[in-house]
């Protein structure tokens, strides 16, 4: 195979649902939360993997809507780890040219934390390389919602301004108001640790997504596990609803 149809075969955009962190660390007999920390540590390392694989965006499902209803401790460890995060990401995202993101409801974070992430982007903003999505705080269904609500209140500024008439609402100006309206749909979406479900994640993004589950918890994926989703991807034909060619 040539170079050029290595790199057709990899996914512009990778999406990935980090499964297994709390499963890890009890099977080793450590608490959860050695298992978040390990996580985040695959994280920062997957950046730079799936960068030098041609994978032009990265987006993780770090902490969704329905992961305040864990245990006290566990949510305020998760977000110390996003703080602790926030604090050292600028430095590395400025030396790997990486463009940071956080996708989701960030109003119900802590305020220095609301901050602290428009700060990270702010100053990423015009960066070239990775473009890396962390989702907190987010739920598919939620995203979807928001969006419409954005849409309903544009709608009634311009009836207020003197729009003689509303357009519609299209696919296109959904995806406009969803979180992710500056990425491509992910290609491909990676789950470890051996669940079979998307689990409220992209739900409006994931329509012609390949999904890949894998069998190994999220601190124990590594380049050679990316690799052999990678290459399950590759010998896929999308179609996007058209006929075999």
């Amino acid at each position: 195979m040539s170079e050029q149809q290595k790199m057709e075969n990899v996914p512009q955009h990778l999406a990935v649902i980090l499964d297994g962190n709390g499963r890890w660390a009890k099977a080793k007999g450590l608490p959860r939360n050695a298992g978040h920390v390990e996580g985040a540590k695959v994280v920062e390392d997957m950046c730079e993997i799936v960068w030098n694989k041609g994978i032009r965006y990265f987006t993780v499902y770090a902490f969704s809507t329905e992961n305040w209803n864990r245990p006290e401790e566990e949510v305020s460890a998760l977000m110390g780890l996003l703080r602790n995060y926030l604090k050292t990401a600028e430095k590395r995202a400025m030396k790997n040219n990486m463009r940071i993101r956080v996708i989701g409801d960030r109003t119900r974070l802590a305020s220095d934390l609301q901050s602290a992430i428009e700060h990270l982007e702010s100053v990423t903003d015009a960066n070239t390389g990775l473009h890396f999505q962390i989702a907190i705080n987010y739920g598919g269904r939620d995203e979807i919602v928001r969006a419409c609500n954005r849409i309903l209140q544009e709608s009634a500024a311009d009836l207020k301004n003197g729009a003689g008439e509303i357009p519609p609402v299209t696919e296109q100006r959904l995806s406009d108001a969803l979180d992710t309206a500056h990425l491509p749909d992910p290609d491909l979406l990676i789950r470890t640790c051996g669940e079979q479900r998307i689990s409220n994640f992209l739900l409006w993004q994931l329509a012609y997504t390949e999904l890949y589950f894998c069998d190994k918890p999220w601190p124990d994926f590594d380049e050679r596990e990316l690799d052999l989703a990678l290459e399950a991807y590759g010998r896929r034909e999308r179609r996007f609803g058209g006929l075999k060619s």
